[in-house]
């Protein structure tokens, strides 16, 4: 730094340190309102940073035992046939449940049942269900409740979910899409959840993990349908959980950013897009009640969101969905070409 600029800079200070001499002498009342302001401040961004550390990095969730592992209860998991829905399957017939799958594609689920059962032998067992969310009529919806209902069922994971092919406008977004998103987003964890709750408050014990989304803490354009749907996730979890509380059931709403998923279409994971391996510990490790973000670096990320004003991040939300929107676009025109 030249000397010229340190001396500017020294007389910035030495001009601030008057100012605030002079009130301090002439408004004493005003400048100790300022400074309880400036430490208010202060102290509550290091409360909420160091609430943030502790959250992410320290402090335990709740133990899977008391949901029932190893102990004979049963996990349910919906859209258990890939990504994310199949590591839950995966990882909680680990820690000791029986877990049933739910999903459209019947031969996918079935690779997954040979999978787990290969893998823990006689320790637990899998029963699978085929069902496509997006059009399930009530006599499929009514089936699927009575393989449920002899279960002792110790977590439901509502992981099913449909987004955008890509983001688009909502006057450019087809009938068809915006219905499959709201019957499999919605009305597929509403009615699965009814099935399952009642157990759970009866048996004072149980866990409904509902995996939200960023575009449902913040409204994101591009991705309208999709982003109210997954805001109605964080209403009804946090409705849910109060309501279910004194009957000893946790009610958690993961809040998720991108994972390596065929839903996101991202195939290389980061720090910020973790594998649904590595997503997916990070979940049942910090087990909570109410809205939460498991994940290290989405926790940060939610973090800074929060404290940014709206308007910078839709308007960011806003551009990265034009971008992806168009690199989408071009992939289009290049396989549409080699055919």
């Amino acid at each position: 730094m030249s000397s010229q600029a340190t001396t500017s800079i020294a007389a910035m200070a030495s001009s601030f340190l008057a100012s605030v001499k002079i009130l301090t002498n002439t408004q004493p009342c005003a400048a100790a309102g300022l400074l309880a302001l400036g430490s208010f401040t202060v102290a509550s961004t290091l409360v909420a940073w160091t609430s943030v550390f502790l959250r992410i990095f320290v402090r335990p969730g709740i133990n899977l035992k008391k949901f029932g592992a190893k102990k004979g209860a049963w996990a349910v998991v919906t859209g258990a046939s890939d990504g994310i829905g199949r590591e839950f399957s995966l990882q909680l017939a680990k820690a000791g449940f029986n877990v049933l799958l739910a999903a459209r594609n019947g031969e996918k689920l079935a690779a997954v049942a040979q999978e787990i059962d290969g893998k823990s032998g006689s320790a637990v067992q899998t029963k699978t269900f085929a069902i496509d969310f997006a059009h399930a009529d009530d006599a499929t919806y009514e089936q699927f409740q009575s393989t449920l209902k002899d279960l002792d069922i110790g977590i439901l994971v509502n992981n099913v979910g449909k987004s955008h092919e890509m983001p688009t406008d909502f006057i450019d977004t087809p009938a068809e899409e915006m219905n499959d998103i709201l019957a499999i987003n919605v009305n597929a964890t509403l009615r699965v959840t009814s099935f399952v709750a009642p157990g759970m408050a009866s048996r004072h014990r149980g866990l409904i993990l509902n995996i939200g989304s960023f575009a449902g803490s913040a409204p994101s354009p591009m991705l309208a349908t999709y982003s109210a749907s997954k805001a109605f996730l964080v209403t009804f979890s946090e409705a849910l959980a109060a309501e279910l509380k004194p009957k000893g059931v946790v009610v958690e709403l993961a809040n998720t950013y991108f994972v390596v998923s065929s839903m996101s279409k991202i195939r290389r994971a980061s720090a910020m897009v973790p594998t649904p391996a590595a997503y997916v510990r990070s979940v049942l490790r910090k087990i909570a009640p109410g809205t939460q973000t498991p994940f290290w670096s989405h926790a940060l990320l939610d973090y800074v969101m929060q404290i940014a004003p709206a308007s910078i991040v839709q308007a960011y939300t806003h551009a990265l969905h034009v971008d992806i929107r168009k690199r989408a676009l071009r992939k289009k025109e290049r396989e549409a070409k080699k055919n």
